[in-house]
């Protein structure tokens, strides 16, 4: 066992499941103020709901020996028995896989790392129906998820042979295939983007959407969460070399360069088109780059990244307004910006990619490697993307016709926040009621205000303010 790569993957683990909140606060802050907490609610549960079937099944059925010819892993896991006290290789017997350095780093921490990729690609998908879906409704659609479709695509892509155990056989896309895929462009973000368009249809729009505005109630939660995102994003990149090497240092440097770039990209779209740069923009744009690089990042040097990174935060500023086009109301652009985003990326390898940064990998087009590597590139992203998409549509309307999807059209307008939680985000009027001394307390000091210190109307006035 390497201590430093240990280390280095349970503090890129700790990084990853940083990022689930860090999501919920860029969406909380996307979404109206009536909606806030049930944005925040829809991530958070993720981390338990995804957490509990992990270690169950769905880590077995991701990284177990092959059953299936290439697309669902075995029962060797159930319960995570057989994990604690081995070790995993990050040189696997496959040719294909990304990492070389050939340490080893226990069982468990792997299990642990892949565990946070599981439930932010779960939590990816609220952002396309915000405002709508009523919380236990989302919260069974989590679960039946990530055991039909997330489980087995994460088994295509990310379980190469040997790795998991000597002779284990993996995902068709790592292993038969043999389409790069470092951190999850394909298995986090093409399949939450198709998820998320697939559940948009079934929901429908938002009332009123799209003639009445429905403005970010709160852009520094925006930006606190593309911070939170971009800083645990490093977990998520560099980490997936699954060692502290070149390698990490590789997809540290090209993961900052190309959301670099995307800022910029973004930036300037929004100017030519709109006049002005934007913080939501600004925000948008770093993510854009962050899913792009994220299948690339250690297969690609930092000038291809920053190509990727401008590419990605062009196309996907222009991405968002498909949705007005072609009419499906995508609440917070988890098409617009992970889906094409992850296309971009995706694909992209098939050019930049080089082995002069990681021998592991394979050339693309720019440096050599004719068009080979793109076609793979391109089998694997529409695979996934078909897949995500029709299971979810067949996910979404049979929860929608059986216990029902969407909230009703008075919760929705009231703020589905006080329907599904009981709760409000944020409170304008005086502290009062709920029984609580702190309650009993406010209320007595508005009554004495508005009976003795100034006239009753005025009183009225500022109780209900």
């Amino acid at each position: 066992m390497n201590a430093g790569d240990t280390a280095w993957v349970l503090v890129s683990a700790a990084l990853v499941m940083l990022m689930t909140p860090g999501l919920a606060f860029f969406y909380g802050g996307m979404v109206r103020a009536k909606s806030v907490l049930n944005m925040l609610m829809m991530s958070f549960i993720a981390l338990a709901v995804v957490t509990v079937l992990w270690v169950l099944y769905g880590y077995s059925l991701t990284f177990g020996d092959d059953v299936g010819g290439g697309l669902l892993g075995g029962f060797d896991f159930t319960g995570l028995k057989g994990v604690v006290s081995t070790l995993v290789g990050t040189a696997p017997a496959d040719a294909n896989a990304p990492w070389v350095d050939g340490h080893q780093i226990p069982h468990l921490v792997f299990v642990v790392f892949q565990l946070m990729f599981a439930i932010i690609t779960a939590a990816l998908i609220s952002g396309a129906i915000a405002d709508r879906a009523r919380f236990w409704a989302w919260t069974l659609f989590v679960a039946v998820w990530v055991t039909i479709v997330y489980f087995p695509v994460a088994h295509w892509v990310f379980n190469f042979n040997g790795f998991t155990g000597v002779d284990f056989v993996g995902g068709w896309i790592a292993t038969k295939l043999g389409a790069l895929d470092f951190a999850g462009g394909t298995a986090v973000h093409i399949n939450a983007g198709a998820a998320g368009l697939a559940l948009a249809i079934v929901l429908g729009k938002r009332k009123g959407w799209p003639r009445e505005p429905m403005r970010p109630h709160n852009l520094p939660f925006v930006l606190l969460g593309a911070g939170l995102l971009w800083f645990g994003w490093y977990g998520f990149n560099a980490g997936s070399a699954l060692g502290a090497g070149d390698l990490a240092g590789v997809a540290f440097i090209t993961t900052t360069a190309a959301t670099a770039a995307a800022v910029l990209g973004w930036l300037l779209v929004e100017q030519f088109r709109d006049g002005k740069p934007t913080t939501l923009g600004a925000a948008s744009g770093a993510v854009a780059g962050l899913v792009a690089i994220t299948p690339a990042c250690g297969f690609v040097s930092p000038i291809g990244a920053l190509a990727i990174g401008l590419v990605a935060g062009v196309l996907c500023a222009l991405a968002v307004s498909l949705k007005y086009r072609f009419g499906f109301d995508d609440s917070l652009d988890v098409v617009g910006v992970h889906l094409v985003g992850g296309l971009v990326g995706t694909l992209l390898i098939g050019l930049f990619a080089t082995t002069g940064v990681n021998p592991a990998g394979k050339d693309g087009l720019f440096y050599g490697g004719g068009l080979d590597l793109l076609g793979k590139q391109a089998i694997a992203a529409v695979a996934v993307l078909g897949y995500s998409f029709v299971l979810t549509l067949a996910i979404g309307f049979l929860i929608q016709k059986t216990i029902g999807f969407r909230v009703s059209t008075e919760a929705e307008r009231a703020g589905i926040d006080e329907a599904e939680h009981a709760e409000s985000g944020y409170e304008f009027s005086s502290l009062r009621g709920g029984g609580s001394s702190l309650g009993r307390t406010a209320d007595a000091l508005a009554g004495k205000v508005g009976s003795s210190t100034v006239p009753t109307s005025a009183g009225k006035e500022g109780a209900g303010r």
